[in-house]
C-alpha cells in the first residue's frame, strides 16, 4: 500500500464516508464524468468493499487506479480519469 506522499495530489475530493456499497462507486462514477482527462479524484470512504470494488471498476471503465491509503477505518482511494 503506497503512502500519501506517494500519490498525486488530487485535483478533486469526494466524500463518501458513511455510504456502503455501490454507493461510494456510483457517486465517484459521477464525479469523474464531470471532470476532466488527466485528473485526479480522492475517493474517501469508512465501506472496506472499496478497497476491491474501486480497482474492478477502473478496469471496467478504463481509468486509471492509482492506489489506496487507510488512516484507521477510512480509506483514501485515488483514480485518474483516462477520458
Amino acid at each position: 500500500m503506497p503512502d500519501q506522499a506517494s500519490l498525486p495530489k488530487p485535483d478533486e475530493v469526494l466524500d463518501t464516508l458513511g455510504l456502503y456499497c455501490p454507493v461510494p462507486i456510483w457517486e465517484a462514477a459521477k464525479q469523474i464524468q464531470r471532470m476532466k482527462a488527466g485528473r485526479v479524484l480522492e475517493v474517501l470512504s469508512d465501506d472496506d468493499q472499496i478497497v476491491d470494488d474501486m480497482p474492478t471498476w477502473c478496469r471496467r471503465t478504463g481509468n486509471e487506479y492509482l492506489g489506496l491509503t487507510q488512516d484507521g477505518s477510512e480509506y483514501h482511494v485515488f483514480v485518474r480519469k483516462s477520458r
